[in-house]
């Protein structure tokens, strides 16, 4: 038995590296009192097994950064701890033996300039002479990130462990955690078998034990135990000790050199699964039995690549268990379902690459209570109820799974789980040829296919088959109406004496008066875009806010998490009781007026206002707004009256059904921000040009409201603007370089085509240090990096289109 404090300001759940790592920078950084529980042994569960290959690189700036941490965190712990970590730089080969995959690698060492990281693009003769066991025949090329490299998982951890108590953790093996004492939605105390520890915040970093340490209070974790082989040689003649680690992702297959032998593994597209259920406790130090029937798909791919294994003698196989996810991406950050619990988990076989920066981001968060950067893509808070079902989750991970090593299609959507969520709609937009997308489980039309097609997706790197059918949807909502299914929004109420204030503290923007709607952000304390919506007022105590179908979690959280102690408002989720169809363009008054008695005209109905009307004998929440730049409403419809509305607004004019590629499409035009990408948690209204929506004028508090006065009170760091390619047939995906006369200043955030004005378009920061104004950006000459080709670029801060006075920028 070991004695256990009565009380720690933090437990951390879980020896492995992640929970390490977080108890270091706890200790470290926060100089928090803090306690480690690991039920086995450090490293027992999967840290000990990982084959420790250390990638930066990764689609998000953020996540980017959290891993070049990791690397230089690798770097300099042994010098504080004394304990080597095994990291070596030895950089990282990505092979390419077809054109998709060197487009994609074009674009990666484009997003790597982009994100301050070194990457080359290398012929087959160089690869040959870095590898010189390398079967390189099939190769167009490979990539070279010099910085990446691996490391030893368990003596980095160890590392980490003996660095926490240098700074004053405790971390005690051999104790399990058995449940949570929870009162008003907080932990109050961990359970044990070894006695009950008061807390104040709680760290769940159980690795492949976290599903259920999270069940214990009330917390989903949707992760899957996934069965992860690799292979350890003897020595192999000829192999160099600091050779690169290597990526063969069209064989589906990495190396890394070992004690002067391989390790080889993979990423096989018909994956097993382990238990559906709890993870036994006394799974420690332990691992499959052999499966060589199901590894042979990658042993002939590797000898394939490397002729000279046929020689080579086989050490072991290691066949154990790795967390995955419903989406490739790990798992962090404050539970939605209680306030100070925070997870850990899921990290998909690049633990060791993550286990640095993750535990320091991980920490910070929980310290403060606050992301301390834009970490949304990993955010526990993007998953939904849909995911509390185990075979959902076990069937559309291991699709994720599966995917680790294809070529990344740009608009890829996954096919398992589907159909889950659907509209009333459904039914009659797939007869329209509808081609259906899915977003937290909804099923939602991206564009319909014209008479005699088939309504698929046919994925390229280029332009896509669906790219003159959404512009015909394009061209139907700038010149006459059309209507779009947006019945996935996520829908709350917030009820009570005290709704009003609650609001008045957490938006950035002014309370509307009953009866209209506002735009607003809802800002962190750094004056970071945490939510991007819709709030209506439909009585002096009843609020109705929209937000995007993918941040229905996060944006409930935010707003349950951020309302005054002591104040009277109830927020509920009222997402599966309304649909919604979105009647936009020139024509949508015309159609509108036709089904509804009530007064559409401008003075009946003006901007921003909300109003009940009724349509087809049922009464609804119309909402004068658009997001595509037109005349428009928000139709808020009883979900189960929905079909009827749809059918009369059909009925009544040339109404042309759109979907949400159309809506990418005119947004851009008009320069809305979509938040995940233009706007985050890293930048500012003032930084994103949405000042305006912003209350600074009032003498009103708002949290963010100091960040905000600062930001506004000095030369901006970056702004967003517009950018349109001369050439027409550029893609723009988001992520390409921003170069202003020649020289690096940022990169876009999202990209697309807009088809009234028949150009490509992408919005991006541009940043200087020195300060950034609308002079300095419109007296700079542009060019866009894309696929590592430069392209000539006018820049915009103003809309592309206007309709008010059909004003088209090109």
């Amino acid at each position: 038995m070991t004695s256990l404090p009565a009380q720690a300001q933090f437990v951390v759940i879980g020896g492995g590296i992640i929970g390490c790592s977080t108890a270091y920078h706890l200790a470290r950084d926060h100089k928090a009192d803090v306690i480690l529980l690991e039920q086995n042994k450090l490293t027992a569960g999967s840290t000990w097994h990982a084959a420790g290959l250390v990638g930066q690189l990764r689609s998000s700036a953020s996540i980017t950064q959290v891993l070049k941490y990791s690397v230089d965190l690798y770097n300099r712990l042994d010098a504080e701890t004394g304990l080597a970590t095994g990291w070596k730089m030895t950089g990282c080969l990505r092979l390419a033996t077809n054109a998709d995959r060197w487009t994609e690698y074009k674009r990666l060492a484009t997003t790597a300039q982009s994100f301050g990281m070194e990457m080359h693009l290398i012929s087959p003769a160089e690869v040959k002479k870095m590898w010189p066991l390398l079967e390189v025949s099939d190769l167009v090329g490979a990539s070279w990130l010099p910085t990446d490299g691996q490391a030893s998982p368990s003596d980095i951890t160890q590392s980490l462990a003996k660095g926490a108590r240098m700074h004053g953790a405790k971390i005690v093996e051999g104790v399990r955690v058995e449940g949570f004492d929870i009162k008003d939605g907080r932990v109050t105390a961990v359970k044990t078998n070894q006695g009950i520890i008061a807390c104040e915040t709680v760290i769940n970093c159980a690795g492949q034990w976290a599903r259920q340490v999270g069940a214990m209070a009330g917390v989903s974790v949707p992760l899957q135990p996934v069965k992860h082989q690799y292979v350890i040689t003897e020595k192999l003649e000829g192999l160099a000790t600091d050779v690169a680690t290597l990526r063969d992702p069209d064989r589906r297959i990495y190396f890394k050199e070992e004690v002067g032998g391989l390790v080889f593994g993979g990423y096989e597209p018909n994956p097993i699964s382990w238990t559906q259920g709890d993870v036994p406790n006394d799974f420690e130090f332990q691992l499959f039995d052999d499966d060589w029937d199901h590894f042979e798909q990658h042993m002939g791919q590797a000898l394939a690549r490397v002729p000279a294994l046929e020689k080579a003698g086989i050490k072991q196989m290691i066949n154990g268990p790795e967390s995955f996810t419903p989406d490739g991406n790990f798992i962090l950050g404050a539970a939605p379902e209680l306030k100070n619990y925070y997870v850990g988990a899921g990290f998909n076989a690049f633990g060791i690459a993550s286990g640095g920066g993750a535990g320091w981001v991980l920490a910070r968060w929980a310290a403060t209570a606050e992301a301390p950067m834009d970490l949304w893509v990993v955010d526990i808070r993007r998953f939904s109820d849909l995911h509390k079902d185990r075979q959902w989750t076990n069937d559309r991970t291991l699709e994720a799974y599966g995917k680790h090593y294809t070529v990344g299609f740009p608009h890829e959507e996954y096919e398992s789980g589907r159909p889950r969520i659907v509209s009333p709609l459904y039914g009659r937009l797939k007869a329209r040829n509808a081609c259906f997308g899915s977003k937290l489980g909804w099923e939602r039309p991206n564009w319909f296919a014209p008479a005699g097609t088939e309504a698929k997706d046919v994925y390229s790197m280029g332009r896509q088959n669906w790219f003159e059918a959404v512009g015909a949807e394009h061209r139907a909502v700038r010149n006459g109406v059309g209507l779009f299914d947006q019945s996935s929004f996520a829908k709350y109420e917030l009820v009570g004496k005290g709704a009003a204030e609650a609001l008045d503290w957490i938006c950035a923007n002014r309370v509307p008066a009953v009866g209209r709607l506002a735009y607003t952000q809802m800002l962190n304390s750094r004056g970071g875009i945490e939510c991007d919506l819709t709030v209506a007022r439909l009585a002096e105590d009843r609020f109705y806010i929209v937000t995007g179908t993918g941040f229905r979690t996060h944006d409930s959280a935010w707003i349950a998490d951020h309302v005054k102690p002591g104040l009277e408002a109830r927020l509920e989720d009222v997402t599966e009781a309304w649909g919604t169809l979105s009647l936009m363009g020139p024509a949508a008054r015309e159609v509108l007026a036709k089904v509804t008695k009530a007064d559409v005209s401008n003075g009946g109905f003006p901007f921003g206002a909300a109003r009940e009307i009724e349509i087809a004998g049922h009464r609804l929440r119309a909402l004068r707004i658009t997001y595509v730049g037109e005349l428009g409403w928000e139709l808020h419809i009883p979900i189960a009256a929905i079909g009827e509305v749809f059918d009369a607004l059909m009925a009544a004019g040339d109404v042309t059904p759109a979907g949400y590629r159309a809506i990418e499409s005119l947004r851009l035009e008009k320069g809305y921000r979509a938040w995940g990408s233009d706007i985050t948690p890293n930048d500012t209204p003032f930084h994103a040009g949405l000042a305006w929506a912003v209350k600074l004028k009032s003498n009103q508090n708002f949290l963010g409201r100091a960040a905000c006065e600062r930001v506004a009170a000095a030369p901006l760091a970056k702004m967003l603007a517009g950018f349109t390619t001369e050439r027409e047939t550029i893609v723009l995906l988001g992520r390409e370089t921003i170069l202003r006369n020649g020289e690096f200043a940022g990169y876009l955030t999202s990209g697309g085509y807009g088809y009234t004005i028949g150009r490509p378009i992408g919005y991006g920061y541009i940043r200087n240090p020195k300060g950034v104004s609308e002079h300095y950006v419109r007296e700079g000459h542009y060019e866009l990096v894309v696929a590592q080709e430069r392209v000539k670029v006018l820049v915009h801060l103003a809309p592309l289109y206007d309709p008010a006075n059909a004003r088209v920028k090109s």
